[in-house]
Parts: structure tokens; sequence; C-alpha cells
């Protein structure tokens, strides 16, 4: 399968299996995933590197189907990996199954409230334990910190680093943090990598940054790379 028939192939499934997708997400993990599909749809067919970021937010919002789901399975197994090299046909089949799942309302329902239930997302993970932009400088003898390290707007705080990226005391971030989150591209979604750390993970049976300094980190680096190697 070409690598372009591969990323129609994933959303070939998805349009396959929605009613199991459905079933085996939150209400607001499948908003999410149906955010970042109409992310994928809008964006410039010709942009490959914005195609190619877009993909990656769908695929890491596909990350808590069970294992055994099919297109879970197909994403573990790496046949969906490699690069985009018609953006303009992936762009095209997001909007195709977009509007197939759109068909299939059988009645019309109130569209759900996408910003209301990103912005709880995005409260939450406010309130996890962080660090202020000037504690984190400190950490890094009065620089700014690499772009790896996940930095989250605060409109009340200003900006907060979530604290499970750094090493105790006054130690600067964990070498494995900076590993996952350049996979995870938390410089361009810090939202999304923040998430990824914060929340359970079915495949290391705990939200990872309650694992740091218990598994070896070669292990978180390849729970992230499961997700979005190839992308």
């Amino acid at each position: 399968m070409s690598t372009n028939g591969a990323r129609e192939r994933l959303l070939g499934l998805l349009g396959e299996h929605w009613e199991s997708v459905n079933a085996a997400l939150t209400e607001e993990q499948r908003t999410t995933l149906l955010t970042r599909l109409g992310d994928l749809g809008a964006t410039a067919e010709a942009d490959g590197k914005a195609v190619r970021r877009a993909l990656q937010g769908v695929r890491l919002a596909l990350h808590p189907l069970p294992f055994g789901h099919p297109v879970r399975a197909a994403l573990d197994s790496g046949r969906l990996a490699g690069s985009v090299t018609a953006p303009v046909d992936v762009v095209a089949g997001a909007r195709a199954l977009l509007a197939r799942l759109a068909a299939r309302q059988s009645s019309p329902s109130p569209a759900p409230d996408t910003a209301a239930i990103v912005g709880a997302v995005r409260r939450r993970l406010l309130e996890a334990p962080s660090l202020a932009a000037e504690e984190v400088r400190a950490r890094f003898g009065g620089a700014a910190p690499p772009p790896e390290v996940i930095r989250l707007p605060d409109p009340v705080h200003g900006d907060r680093y979530p604290e499970f990226q750094f090493t105790g005391g006054e130690g600067t971030a964990y070498g494995v943090v900076l590993e996952v989150n350049r996979l995870l591209l938390a410089d361009v979604d810090p939202w999304g990598a923040a998430d990824w750390w914060l929340s359970g993970n079915v495949r290391l049976g705990a939200a990872p940054a309650s694992l740091l300094g218990e598994l070896p980190g070669e292990q978180l680096v390849g729970a992230a790379a499961a997700l979005v190697e190839g992308y």
C-alpha cells in the first residue's frame, strides 16, 4: 500500500468503524477527534507541513481507543507510517469523511459545544501543578527554556509550565520529557502534548507524567512514538 493509500486507509477505517470508535470514546474525546479531523479538513492542501501536523493531531486524538480496536491496531502496527507526499488527497479524504459522518445523522441534533469542551480540557490541564515563566527561566540560568518544554498560556496567571517536566529541586527538564515532547510537537501543540502526559494511557496503564522516574525512559518514548511515528 502506498503512503497516501495508507492515509486514506486510516480515514476509511474511521468511517468503517465509526460506531465502535464513537462508543469507545468519551464525549470529550470524541469532540477532540472531530475537532482534529476538522482541522485537517480546513488545512491548506498545498501546505505539507501543516497537513503533517494536523494528521498528528488526529493520531493523538485516537490514542484513547482500546488496543484491540481495528483503528488503534492499524496505528500501532506501523502500517500507516511514512511521509505525506500528496497532502491534497489527505485533506480531501478528511473532508469526505466529515461529510459522510454528517450524512449519517438520522435526525437533526445540536452540534456539541466544541469551544466549551476544549475550554474544560484546558482548565483541567492548567489545574495541574505548574511553574511560572520566571521560575522556569531561573532553572535555565536566566535563559528561555528550549522550545520542547510545554508552555501553556493561562489568561489569568500568564504562561504556565507543567511541573512534571522538571527534575526535583532546581533542576532543569528531564531529558526523556524533551525527547517525548519533540515527538509530540509540543512547540506546535502544547495542549495536546500536555494532555498526553497528564491523561490516562492504556498502553502504560497510567498517566505518563506519573511514571517519570519509575519506568525506563525508552518505554515512555516508545509509547509516544507508537502514536506519532512517521507523522
